[in-house]
């Protein structure tokens, strides 16, 4: 491949549902503003899509202590987030039939919302987690209708797009494992008021997609006219129908969906425990936060650079194999010298985080219809968020039993082998519908 339109104007070809037709006159151009403010929207969306993660994981200690959690309690919090994405995540395609990706996302938005302000009041550990429940079933929609909503929309920019909200979500996911603890301080140290104040970007976030709730167009390839070709060319027979797919029978599908179950489970062991293994080898609860920030922030440049070059390559193996070989030495790192080379390990670990956008990146790139996309994104996102529901658990379990950090960081090493094999397979340049078609 040799640029970004180049799979993707291919796959307008194939029948990729109208990224430019408007709801009142579907074969018309959509208007420039209606772009604009998708664009915000999308940036704003991708900005909520880890905060209510991150924010809990700078404050972990000072929940369990308000709360009265045990270690394994903890490890099934930071766990929740991948159950409610493996629940929740898959239902989004459907729903996004039903009612549009437009209102879907909004009413995510609108949960997030809810869930923030709520859930640090309530009092209890159960009340607690269904109220984040509430926030990360919105996040789960939204996450697996993102890719469909850019190949839909800007079939041309697919890497461009993806890295714009992929740079938008790290730097969501840092800004909350930033400040959290010096807004918390500033609050005179209370931390339901310190986890509550990221509602606030999330209500935010509604508003640009009021405009898209009344839209239904097709969400799966099918009944849409295609858009307009790049170069001038003529545009194909319209409203072709996209193939039934049997996704389960696709080597390449079940290699992505084990890739992301793997990079989330490092990425949720991180977000949720990275801060209090430094802070256990004795670095202050703040640089704690600040050291996760930055395992976060890497993801804002690499997250708009890797998918861009990621759709310039026909194989994205070397990308993959390149992001694990960091995540191995600052898992090396941390076990032997935490607090002494923090800073390093933290970046380190935040480019091996970086796998989530080149995930996001080749679901966008393994299909070549709009309605293989929304399938290959579900079940993806949704098998593979199952796969990583054991992992912050079992951190929390060996933590509390081994009374140490080496196990599972000993664990977080031994899974990145597995996650570098996977992703060379789904790196391949194939498509699902030539593995799963009828």
């Amino acid at each position: 491949m040799t640029g970004d339109g180049t799979r993707t104007t291919a796959s307008a070809t194939a029948g990729t549902p109208a990224a430019s037709a408007s709801p009142e006159h579907p074969g018309a151009p959509t208007r420039a503003w209606r772009k604009r403010l998708l664009v915000v929207g999308i940036v704003l969306a991708a900005l909520n899509l880890r905060p209510a993660i991150t924010s809990f994981g700078a404050l972990l200690e000072e929940v369990r202590d308000g709360l009265g959690m045990s270690g394994s309690v903890a490890g099934l919090l930071t766990s929740l987030p991948a159950l409610c994405f493996a629940v929740f995540g898959v239902t989004a395609p459907r729903l996004a039939r039903r009612f549009g990706p437009g209102a879907v996302v909004c009413a995510g938005m609108a949960a997030i919302a809810t869930g923030l302000l709520v859930r640090p009041f309530v009092g209890t550990t159960a009340a607690f987690l269904l109220t984040s429940g509430l926030a990360l079933a919105g996040i789960a929609v939204s996450n697996v209708l993102m890719p469909v909503i850019v190949k839909r929309w800007f079939p041309d920019r697919v890497g461009s797009m993806t890295g714009l909200y992929s740079m938008a979500l790290a730097l969501g996911t840092a800004s909350a494992a930033a400040v959290t603890v010096p807004v918390t301080d500033a609050l005179g140290g209370d931390w339901q008021a310190g986890l509550a104040v990221w509602a606030a970007l999330a209500a935010a976030a509604v508003l640009p997609w009021i405009p898209f709730v009344r839209q239904r167009g097709a969400t799966s390839g099918e009944g849409a006219p295609e858009p307009p070709q790049r170069d001038g060319q003529a545009q194909g027979e319209s409203a072709r129908q996209a193939p039934v797919l049997r996704i389960t029978r696709s080597r390449t599908a079940w290699a992505l969906a084990v890739f992301f179950g793997l990079q989330a489970t490092a990425a949720y062991i991180t977000m949720g425990w990275m801060a209090q293994i430094f802070r256990d080898a004795g670095v202050p609860a703040g640089r704690a936060g600040l050291l996760l920030a930055v395992t976060m922030v890497m993801g804002v440049p690499l997250a708009f650079v890797i998918p861009r070059l990621a759709a310039r390559l026909p194989r994205q193996g070397p990308i993959v194999l390149a992001l694990g070989v960091s995540g191995l030495i600052g898992y090396a790192g941390l076990y032997f010298a935490p607090a002494a080379g923090a800073w390093a390990w933290a970046v380190l670990l935040g480019v091996a985080n970086c796998a989530f956008p080149l995930a996001l990146t080749m679901v966008g790139m393994r299909a070549r219809t709009g309605g293989g996309v929304a399938q290959l994104s579900a079940f993806a996102q949704s098998t593979g968020y199952l796969i990583s529901i054991p992992g912050p658990l079992l951190v929390g379990v060996l933590y509390q039993h081994s009374g140490g950090w080496g196990l599972p960081i000993a664990l977080m090493a031994g899974l990145m082998v597995p996650q570098m094999i996977v992703g060379v397979v789904a790196g391949r340049d194939r498509t699902v519908e030539d593995e799963a078609a009828g």
